[in-house]
């Protein structure tokens, strides 16, 4: 592990233009479970009664149960090793932008600020009828939360039924395009479009660094590095060793 942590580093440092596409998985040691794992939301909650923009337009009050849970468990979790490494590679100009599929705004907690959310963020919430916007910390003591209007207030996260936001799709894809460097954190990389972004960087010319508990998809085809264990104890070992080589 040492040679490859010593591997990916180096081409982290010499690499013009590097990303990270992040999944729940870096997450996980913020005590937020996927929602697809035992414990995670989609074990209580089917996800086609809570969490599809049909439901949420039907059923508001229905789908804010949900909602609810999901918030309380986000307000509690910090940032985590990865998250804090990650915004230290972006500080010390190794890291260039974040892809992220989370909605839990731990990789800005954590101290980056090039990121791009490929499903919104659950920290601001907006009226679909007048279009009034509100920081969820407004309104954390309504359940629903309402808009002036007394309209229920939809969390600015992408339901399922939702298109992924055109300018998080676009600069995403572009910079995939031009990356010399990809590290994949905590993803399986199977949900689409983002599971497009590595092959589209590979076939660019991009080494791709993989950090996961487990083997994926990518790890026999598309991976360069494959660096096993904990997202949060790779990436402190990952900067550790790049302060190393400077």
């Amino acid at each position: 592990m040492k040679d490859l942590i010593n591997e990916a580093a180096r081409i982290i440092r010499d690499s013009k233009l590097t990303l990270a596409l992040t999944g729940a998985g870096i997450s996980v040691e913020s005590g937020i479970p996927d929602f697809r794992s035992a414990g995670g939301l989609w074990t209580r909650f089917n996800p086609e009664e809570y969490a599809t923009i049909s439901a949420f337009r039907s059923a508001p009050e229905k789908v804010w149960e949900m909602l609810s849970e999901m918030g309380k468990i986000v307000d509690d979790a910090k940032p985590n090793k990865a998250h804090l490494g990650l915004g230290e590679l972006e500080r010390m100009g190794f890291l260039h932008t974040i892809i992220t599929q989370n909605v839990d705004n731990l990789h800005q907690e954590g101290g980056a600020k090039n990121v791009i959310e490929y499903h919104g963020n659950s920290s601001t919430l907006t009226c679909l009828s007048c279009g009034e916007h509100y920081n969820a910390d407004e309104k954390r003591h309504e359940n629903p939360p309402r808009c002036g209007c007394q309209e229920i207030l939809k969390p600015d996260v992408v339901f399922f039924g939702e298109t992924i936001p055109p300018e998080a799709l676009s600069r995403s894809f572009l910079l995939a395009a031009g990356a010399e460097a990809l590290m994949v954190i905590g993803t399986s990389a199977t949900v689409s479009p983002a599971n497009t972004i590595p092959t589209t960087a590979k076939e660019k010319g991009a080494k791709i660094i993989e950090i996961n508990m487990e083997k994926t998809h990518l790890t026999d085809y598309v991976t360069d590095i494959f660096l096993q264990g904990s997202a949060g104890e790779i990436v402190e070992a990952l900067v550790a060793e790049i302060k190393g080589l400077l």
